[in-house]
């Protein structure tokens, strides 16, 4: 964020951490990271094609772009959790945290930070255990190449949203949604209710329907698992 602030690099600057002491995901919770074992990395990509009104489209491709790695690796249990964690049947396998740059209406860049846990097999003990590619697979893998991997499929996905073409990705993220079609515990505020997903719309709003149907923003929900 501080070279970018400072003019000092460029769209596509991807920066990679061998080492990360103070890792954080969605609501400032940690990520933890082996030294040398995952793939942690954040990269600058220009958001000025996109409209600043809905900023959706760039964690959806975003997650399809993770989402295309693992599964190239392993079967075909990987799923999207709304909004954009990666799950290999019910363990976490990785995460996106995308802090964007906004000057007043102008929306130029978003920083794309993502977790994917490749060789570590000891995680600290956390709701639904963390899994990693050497875990479901049983090979080791070098996680500078799947980083280089990670960013060619980015790139691609990219490209079809500057080009217009959200609508298909939106219907593969929806594809491979978490627990689509599945009846879900939330917590709302204070209230705790079910609910069956029915999938995600071009807004990145959670439908969900429990007697009636309901749209949720990113922040209004937590997962009860």
């Amino acid at each position: 964020m501080e070279a970018l602030r400072s003019g000092s690099v460029a769209d596509g600057t991807v920066f990679f951490a061998l080492e990360q002491t103070k890792g954080k995901g969605q609501r400032s919770k940690p990520w933890y990271s082996n030294k040398g074992e995952n793939l942690v990395l954040s990269t600058i990509r220009s958001t000025a094609a996109l409209k600043i009104d809905n900023q959706f489209p760039i964690s959806c491709i975003t997650a399809l772009a993770c989402h295309d790695l693992i599964s190239s690796y392993t079967d075909d249990d990987v799923r999207i959790k709304w909004p954009n964690d990666l799950y290999w049947r019910d363990r976490k396998a990785g995460g996106i945290l995308i802090e964007n740059m906004i000057k007043g209406n102008s929306w130029d860049n978003a920083i794309i930070g993502i977790g994917i846990n490749i060789n570590q097999t000891i995680f600290p003990e956390m709701p639904n255990l963390p899994v990693s590619l050497k875990q479901i697979t049983g090979t080791s893998f070098d996680p500078i190449a799947l980083a280089k991997e990670l960013c060619i499929n980015l790139d691609r996905r990219l490209h079809l949203l500057n080009s217009g073409e959200f609508e298909q990705q939106l219907l593969e993220y929806n594809a491979n949604l978490y627990k689509k079609n599945e009846a879900v515990q939330f917590k709302k505020a204070n209230r705790k209710f079910e609910a069956t997903i029915n999938g995600v719309n071009e807004q990145g709003q959670l439908i969900l329907t429990h007697g009636v149907q309901e749209t949720i923003d990113f922040g209004d929900l937590e997962w009860i698992l």
